[in-house]
């Protein structure tokens, strides 16, 4: 069958098309980490396209281009499992997760619902009523208490996020994530170490990476602690103790695995100063700018940006070539 053709020989022959840019509120990030795969691709040698997406109708004549799709989508189709169905129905390989893991992991509720069915801690949350009004202000500062966080329900690079420290904030806080993004929820505001897992899979397997200390000059880690140089300090390996970075490890690993995501992810978390920590999300494609997570802790653990970015290429390869298997069993 056509989906159970072997790519691994002459993959340097092949079109490899690297998809960024889009419409979310996360394209520049995009447009930052595509550059940056593209020109990886070109000096280990590959036939890399960069393919500028600035409108869907752009999309299936992009495609119909390349043989594997590299994507630096964040955020929207790209990353929402919209794209990955595409590609699918297309007989197209790509990096990364698959379609349902990554429709799961961009609705943070979902992903959230998920982790708690595996008994895996997640910071409290509650979902919003119809009608914002004293009953809902009571309600959040009874089960959730103040501080707390309105986070969109599918933006990513914490657009959106806001941090809400009395009652009094909460529902102007809500109608305003609400009137920016749609959906939104209310999360429990965990002190503590902000923290970043990053996934890769090594010699068939997906492993945690190095564990990073996220020290933004900021109120948060947000869009701009993230994305500008100078905003964030990154503490390489975190400063944890020796049993809670395993724990966390663990934990990072457990939450890729349920949501079904494949060959490399950013989980985040909190850690309390108690040393217990919390999931946050699961990013299924990862930045990949000077400032990224994801390249620093490959760093860590000795991997070039280079042999990261070929690394997840060959996830694409693995990830068809097994599917092609399954459907021919």
């Amino acid at each position: 069958m056509p989906g159970a053709k072997v790519y691994f020989m002459d993959l340097r022959r092949k079109r490899i098309g690297v998809l960024m840019g889009g419409l979310s509120p996360e394209r520049e990030v995009s447009l930052r980490s595509g550059q940056n795969v593209y020109e990886a691709l070109v000096r280990l040698g590959y036939r890399a396209q960069a393919i500028v997406l600035d409108h869907p109708d752009q999309i299936v004549p992009a495609l119909s281009q390349i043989d594997i799709a590299f994507l630096c989508l964040h955020g929207g189709m790209g990353e929402d499992g919209t794209l990955q169905a595409l590609l699918e129905i297309l007989e197209i390989p790509y990096v990364g997760s698959g379609v349902l893991a990554c429709a799961v992991a961009m609705n943070k509720l979902h992903a959230k619902r998920i982790f708690a069915s595996y008994t895996l801690p997640t910071a409290p949350w509650l979902e919003p009523p119809e009608e914002l009004g004293p009953t809902w202000q009571e309600r959040v500062a009874a089960e959730i208490g103040f501080p707390c966080v309105v986070k969109p329900v599918r933006e990513g690079s914490s657009v959106g996020v806001r941090i809400v420290h009395t009652p009094e904030g909460l529902i102007p806080a809500c109608q305003a994530t609400h009137s920016e993004f749609g959906a939104f929820f209310v999360e429990k505001f965990i002190p503590g170490k902000e923290i970043t897992a990053g996934i890769l899979r090594i010699d068939g397997e997906d492993r945690a990476l190095p564990l990073i200390e996220l020290r933004p000059h900021r109120e948060f880690y947000d869009y701009i602690a993230k994305y500008t140089p100078g905003e964030c300090e990154f503490i390489i390996p975190a400063e944890l103790d020796e049993q809670t970075t395993a724990r966390v490890q663990e934990l990072a690993l457990h939450a890729h695995r349920a949501l079904g995501c494949f060959g490399f992810s950013r989980v985040d978390l909190r850690v309390t100063p108690e040393n217990e920590p919390y999931l946050l999300e699961v990013n299924t494609l990862p930045g990949m700018t000077d400032t990224s997570d994801l390249p620093k802790a490959a760093a860590a653990m000795g991997i070039s940006f280079d042999e990261l970015v070929e690394r997840m290429l060959l996830t694409a390869i693995e990830k068809h070539s097994a599917i092609g298997a399954q459907l021919v069993g």
